[in-house]
């Protein structure tokens, strides 16, 4: 290999690098006066969504007894679904649907709230580890109004290479889902044995997001800390994961095509105007039927935020060159 070629074949190293943007977590309390921390990663100021991913917030390991679990009183949704996965301890959710269930580690809760919806989500009295993440997907314009619904699925565990896999959405490595979502969505709990690495086939129409929970971990050759995320723009058709770590790493593989719409995100509405949100907002607080009624929770309903002074504006991901 001559001067150029070394030359060439760095900056070729160089640009696969550089292709994975590495988004940080910020602290958010969650849920109240009651609220305990959680880790969010979506959305941020540099990327809004992944996919129709449009919000990640990843929480614990929490010791309950010290941090007081999650106790999220009734709240309003609209124009998304809600996808509940958990790594230890149980979550009770009821909902306006009349659903009482339960998250359970390695199972899927999902929610749509389309029109609107309320629920409650509170760690059980048997928990005493709480460690998960709690995603959004946005509903599209089409569906942005769709009827309530709860789904449940146990996805089975399997493993590739050094690697144990749940598909608990979409298709991955001869897997796939039975829950419904209404655009094309990736999501998978990965789990890398110690020092081991993992290459997945993936669709190159999709843009990807790969978030550690724990481990050290390189998405195709870029280091990842525990709760940062890695997003890879579409063209992949191939995403190599490895654990330098000298334990299981846990991660969770979110994907989808580019979602083009612009959306409006506000508390817990998504929508595609300042009067979307100011009317749901509006409706929840006046206790319309537009949201129903969770029964079995012992205590008030969530009163939303006030509005900003300034009108809310849609939000996209920046354009890709």
């Amino acid at each position: 290999m001559d001067h150029t070629e070394v030359e060439g074949a760095a900056r070729a190293e160089v640009e696969v690098e550089v292709e994975v943007e590495v988004l940080t977590a910020r602290d958010v309390p969650l849920g109240g006066p009651r609220a305990m921390t959680v880790r969010r990663t979506l959305p941020q100021r540099s990327r809004t969504l992944i996919g129709a991913w449009c919000f990640a917030d990843h929480y614990g390991p929490d010791r309950v007894a010290d941090s007081g679990g999650m106790d999220v009183a009734p709240h309003p949704h609209t124009g998304l679904q809600t996808v509940s996965w958990l790594f230890s301890g149980e979550i009770e959710h009821r909902d306006s649907l009349g659903t009482h269930a339960f998250v359970r580690p390695g199972e899927i809760n999902l929610m749509t709230g389309g029109r609107g919806i309320s629920h409650t989500e509170v760690s059980t009295p048997a928990t005493t580890v709480l460690h998960g993440v709690q995603l959004w997907v946005a509903l599209p314009g089409e569906h942005l109004h769709a009827p309530r619904e709860f789904q449940h699925h146990a996805p089975r565990p399997f493993r590739v290479d050094g690697a144990e896999l749940r598909i608990f959405l979409g298709t991955l490595a001869g897997d796939t889902s039975p829950v419904r979502t209404f655009t094309p969505l990736l999501g998978a709990e990965v789990l890398i044995d110690a020092g081991a690495t993992v290459t997945l086939g993936v669709d190159p129409g999709f843009e990807h997001g790969l978030l550690v929970d724990e481990g050290d971990v390189r998405l195709d050759g870029t280091p990842l800390c525990p709760a940062e995320l890695g997003y890879v723009a579409p063209g992949r058709t191939t995403l190599t994961l490895t654990n330098d770590s000298g334990h299981q790493a846990r991660t969770v593989l979110l994907g989808g095509p580019p979602f083009e719409e612009e959306i409006v995100m506000w508390w817990n509405f998504i929508g595609r105007s300042h009067q979307d949100i100011a009317r749901a907002r509006e409706e929840w607080e006046r206790a319309s039927d537009r949201f129903g009624t969770v029964d079995g929770y012992p205590g008030e309903r969530l009163p939303a935020p006030a509005l900003p002074n300034a009108v809310i504006a849609p939000r996209k991901n920046p354009s890709r060159h």
